[in-house]
This record gives structure tokens, sequence and C-alpha cells, in this order.
């Protein structure tokens, strides 16, 4: 039976989202109760007042577990980007005061919004912590060169992800397998770098500069942000204070230089302007324009209120539903399960994007024919699907399973490494932020097949072995 001193534990970090609540009749207090109490809730997690933390290993050497680092981007992502709305709401515009505040209605959307966040990150936080546990030793990896098998499981996942472009209707696969190609590349880099180990170090740099290069030149932010933070996360252990001299100021200034490159970037290459090269180039050259200082400045606020946040999104669905469009119920959830179905097993499958989208069109997000993709959050979609329980139910089942197959993942793998920080971290990614039920739940099902696959070639390769057949083979040492 459950602890009912653990339960009450549990219930503290509902109190941000209960007080909230009470001070709902004042919008900007309301918010800021909220906002606070994301803060709060972090507190409550890592003081180790609700649960224990993992005790296995010092923290710096556990960053890629989700109570840690997955934990900090979605609840901070969805939970305390929204201040820079809010300020923008109230007539604060790229850090000036402009003395035109949004009406009072759209300020108690935004407070509204807010209070939900607060309580995803409480039910998160809860699925979470209650399915945080030291995995159980089941297998244990068998590798004497930790660098050389990082090189060529990086090799070989690279090799399978570009095979998976040329099959129809898997090319999802090419997804997976290139993020892990990444993080494995990552992890060999860094490991090779402590090992000494000069021709990895120089293969796994080349692969890193590449994939860094492929991300500048994709558009988003998004793979170049992930792309230096996890090299900064895999290099803390060892190097603690270069990692916090370099890479937290490395992360600022990409943050704030990021948008205007990838909105000139995307001028001149989503338009078919300028092939990519030459957009690459205009965009490096409007960051170092004279006149940059206020473009940049305007545009990073357009990005922290704009993108960081989806709460402009989020406010038009609340204003929507269930005024306007009735709940979905479990409609979102049964579209989720066909779209499990691959493509090349059911070549008439219904596009993922459109289902998506059709629902961000009732709600008026934005209009039907337009050429941007708004697609709805994890909690929205939890929203829409039940209101405030919708939200509850949706936000504790995702915590509770981003951790329950962190932990799955090291139970196969034998360790945190490999379990965690490559194959987890590699396949996993889409845990990170969450999105639209449609694309979470299919990535999530068909990585985790992925990952068996993966547990089931490094069994056949010896690479691991069960913990009970070492233990018959160290007895078997003795006893000769």
């Amino acid at each position: 039976m459950q602890d009912p001193r653990l339960i009450e534990r549990y219930l503290l970090l509902y109190i941000p989202w209960l007080l909230s609540l009470a001070f709902a009749y004042l919008p900007v207090l309301s918010f800021f109760v909220a906002w606070l109490g994301s803060f709060y809730i972090f507190y409550l997690t890592y003081s180790g007042r609700i649960k224990e933390l993992p005790t296995d290993l010092p923290i710096a050497e556990q960053l890629m577990r989700p109570i840690f680092l997955v934990h900090v981007i979605f609840a901070g992502y969805m939970s305390v980007s929204p201040i820079f709305n809010l300020l923008d709401a109230l007539g604060w515009i790229s850090f000036d005061d402009n003395d035109f505040p949004s009406s009072l209605e759209q300020l108690e959307l935004i407070s509204q919004s807010q209070r939900y966040y607060c309580l995803g990150h409480a039910a998160y936080a809860t699925g979470l912590l209650v399915y945080l546990k030291t995995r159980n030793e089941q297998f244990k990896v068998v590798i004497t060169d930790l660098p050389s098998f990082l090189v060529r499981f990086t090799v070989v996942a690279l090799i399978a992800s570009n095979a998976f472009l040329f099959i129809p209707g898997l090319k999802q696969f090419y997804f997976q397998l290139t993020a892990l190609s990444f993080i494995g590349a990552t992890l060999a880099l860094v490991f090779s770098f402590k090992a000494d180990r000069i021709e990895y170090v120089a293969i796994c740099g080349v692969l890193f500069i590449i994939n860094l290069i492929q991300s500048l030149r994709s558009g988003f932010k998004e793979p170049v942000i992930i792309n230096m933070l996890v090299l900064g996360i895999f290099l803390y252990p060892f190097y603690k204070k270069l990692v916090l001299a370099v890479f937290i100021p490395l992360m600022l200034v990409l943050f704030f230089l990021l948008p205007t490159y990838n909105q000139v970037f995307r001028e001149k290459a989503w338009t078919k302007e300028e092939d990519v090269e030459q957009a690459s180039e205009a965009a490096m050259a409007a960051l170092q324009a004279e006149d940059d200082g206020q473009q940049t400045t305007t545009t990073a606020w357009g990005f922290l209120t704009g993108r960081l946040s989806e709460v402009q999104m989020f406010t038009g669905y609340i204003e929507n539903t269930p005024s306007k469009n009735e709940f979905y119920g479990f409609t979102i959830l049964w579209q989720s399960l066909e779209v499990i179905i691959p493509r090349a097993i059911w070549p008439s499958k219904p596009s993922t994007e459109e289902l998506v989208m059709e629902r961000v069109y009732q709600a008026g997000v934005i209009n039907r024919g337009s050429s941007v993709s708004a697609k709805p959050a994890l909690i929205v979609d939890g929203y829409l699907s039940g209101g405030v329980a919708g939200i509850f139910l949706t936000c504790l089942i995702f915590g509770a399973f981003t951790q329950i197959i962190s932990i799955k993942a090291e139970e196969l793998f034998g360790d945190y490494i490999i379990g965690t920080a490559l194959v987890y971290s590699g396949l996993f990614q889409i845990l990170w932020r969450g999105l639209s039920f449609e694309f979470l739940i299919n990535s999530v099902v068909w990585s985790y097949i992925t990952m068996y696959i993966i547990f089931l070639i490094l069994r056949l390769l010896n690479v691991l072995k069960k913990v009970d057949e070492l233990h018959s083979n160290i007895d078997e040492t003795y006893s000769d």
C-alpha cells in the first residue's frame, strides 16, 4: 500500500496551481503565482523532499536522465517561457516600455493558459517522480574499448539511417537513426578526447561539424541548440569549469542570434530565391551588418514572445474550446493509434500533418490555406481532449512514460552511458518537448521497437550479457 505521507508530498506540487486559481480574478497576479509555481515545483523535485533522487551516480554524470535534462527542457519550454509573452502583452516591446498593454480579456486568457501550464508541470513532475527508481540489474555491457565501440556504433547507425531513405514508407526510421548517430558521435567525441584517442577525435569531430552545418542549413533553431547543449552536457562531468565558462554564454548568444539568422535564411532558401549556400551567406551577413543591433534585438524579442513560447496559440484554443468547438474526447487518441501503422503497410494512410492541422483550422488559430505550420503542443491536445482533466491525465501519463522508458533503456543496455545517454537520448528526443498526440505516439512506439531491435543485435554480438551469465562465468573461473 502506498505510504499516505508520500501521497501528501505529491500534493505539495499542486499548491501553486490552487493558489493561482484563488487569484484568478487578478490575472497578472494569478499569472505570476502560477509562473513562480513552476520554480517551486523544480525546487521540490531537486531537493528530494518528495522522493530521493538517484544516487548511483554523481548528479553531473546523470544529467541526461529525464528527471534532469528532459524535465528542465519540457517544463521550461512549457511553463517558464511565457513570461516574455506576458511582458509583451503588458506593453514591453523589445525590452522597452511601449505603454500599450493588451486588453483585459487577453491578459485573462494568458493568465488562464499559465494556470494550465502550472497544472501540467505538476502532473508531469508527479509522473516522473512516481516511477523514479533504480534500474534492476538484468544485463551488463561487455565493452573493453568504449570510444571504439561508440565510433563503430555511430557509423553503423548513420549508414542504416541513410538506407531507410530508399525504403518507401519507412522514412521515420531515417530520422530516428540520424538522431541516434548524432548522439553517438558526440559521446564518442567526448570519450575519445578523454582517452587521448586522436584518430577517433578527428573522425567524430568531422561528423559533429557536418551535423552542425546541416543543422544551420535546416532553417530551424532547435537542432543547432541541441547540438551544442548535448556536447556541453557530455563534457560537463570531465570539464566542469570550462563548460560553465564557455557553454552557458554560448547558449545565450545562440538564443539571441539564431532568430535573425534563421529569419534571413528562410526568406532566401525556403522561397527558392537563393540556393542553400547563398542563403547561409546572406544570413551570416545579416548578423554582421552595421544596423544589425536593432534588427537582431527586435527579431530576438519576436522569437521570445512568438516562438519560444506557444502561449499565443494556446489562448486561441482556450478562446474557442469549448465555447465554439466541443472537446474532442478520445478522437485525437484514436487518430494517433491509426497513425502508428506504417505507410509501407497502409499506402493510403491519411497525412499526419493534415490530421493535426485540421483541428488547428477548426479552432481558428490560423486560416485554412496558410503556409504556416502551427501544430498544437502536447498540453494543448490534452486540453482539447478534456479540459482540465485532459491536461492532468495527459501530462501525468507523459511524465510516467518518459521515466519508464528511460529505466527500461538502462535495464536493457546495462548502464547509464549506453542505456540513457546514447540509446534513450538518441531515439526519444521527441520526449524533450512533446508534440501533438499523433506525432508523439507514433514516434515513441517505433522508437521503442527500434530500441529492442538494437538490444537484440547487441545481444547477438555478445556486447550485452545477462548478469547471471557473468556470475556463472566468474564462478567457473574460481572453481577451476
